[in-house]
């Protein structure tokens, strides 16, 4: 293996529908907000829009769950992935989804909420939500946020966070937080980059459908071109990789063992 090529170790847990994968999402959450507070005294965590991260919030929201009455909500600072360029009470808003289903319902402090102002000029709400962020994990020069906890989702055309295929902000290794413009769907996105996003403590996917299968196939095995795939630029620093997959999204993948669980040695 060249030499510049690192290992990274993937770690996939396999459920058997959706509803399963929301419920062990709810765990790992739970079970990572824990840790971080144990160690570091609060747990700063990333988190991403879509259909399993909503499912997966109601279940840490209800009441007679074992979650919300349990999770230390007061101790958590919460952060965007990524978001539209959309209001916040608009129904594509990432930060909408997650008020409904989760904070409107526990006891998070709204000072640790911090949400993408998608409303703004795309490159206004980048450099305000970058300084939010470097006044919170107080960043000095080019220093890097290291979240306990980013979770992530992939789209059929092998994207994650708001990194499109073929998109400028694919390249950008400088900055926390860009604008990137998405030609395919005639608009703008606020994204973290990836090498905030590698610098994470833990780094989670959430992956679920049949129409995942074979883009997740290619992201693992596939020829490395992240200008197609850019979830292939998630390679975190500390050689570490967490999916949490359905059935029809894990198709093509190894078989699990007996308690659902595999494990993939890539070298990128």
């Amino acid at each position: 293996m060249p030499a510049t090529m690192k290992r990274l170790e993937v770690t996939y847990h396999v459920y058997e529908n959706s509803a399963a994968l929301a419920q062990a999402a709810a765990t790992h959450f739970a079970e990572r907000v824990a840790q971080s507070v144990a160690k570091r005294g609060r747990a700063r965590i990333a988190i991403s829009g879509g259909s399993t991260p909503k499912a997966t919030f109601a279940l840490l929201a209800d009441p007679a769950g074992p979650y919300a009455a349990t999770i230390p909500w007061d101790l958590i600072d919460l952060f965007w992935v990524d978001e539209r360029t959309v209001a916040p009470d608009h129904p594509d808003s990432n930060y909408r989804m997650t008020n409904e289903a989760l904070l409107s319902k526990v006891a998070l402090n709204p000072e640790h909420v911090h949400r993408m102002e998608g409303e703004l000029d795309p490159e206004e709400a980048a450099a305000r939500y970058e300084s939010v962020i470097r006044r919170e994990f107080r960043l000095e020069g080019a220093e890097a946020p290291r979240f306990d906890v980013i979770w992530l989702g992939m789209g059929d055309d092998g994207h994650t966070a708001s990194l499109f295929p073929h998109t400028e902000g694919l390249g950008e290794l400088g900055r926390i937080v860009i604008a990137n413009h998405v030609p395919q769907k005639s608009t703008w996105r606020i994204t973290l980059t990836r090498p905030v996003i590698n610098h994470a403590n833990d780094v989670i996917f959430l992956i679920g459908g049949a129409d995942k299968a074979d883009p997740l196939e290619r992201v693992l095995f596939g020829e490395y071109d992240p200008q197609t795939l850019p979830t292939q630029l998630i390679q975190p620093e500390n050689g570490a990789l967490t999916l949490l997959l359905d059935e029809a999204a894990a198709a093509k993948l190894p078989k699990p063992g007996p308690d659902g669980s595999g494990k993939l040695e890539l070298a990128r």
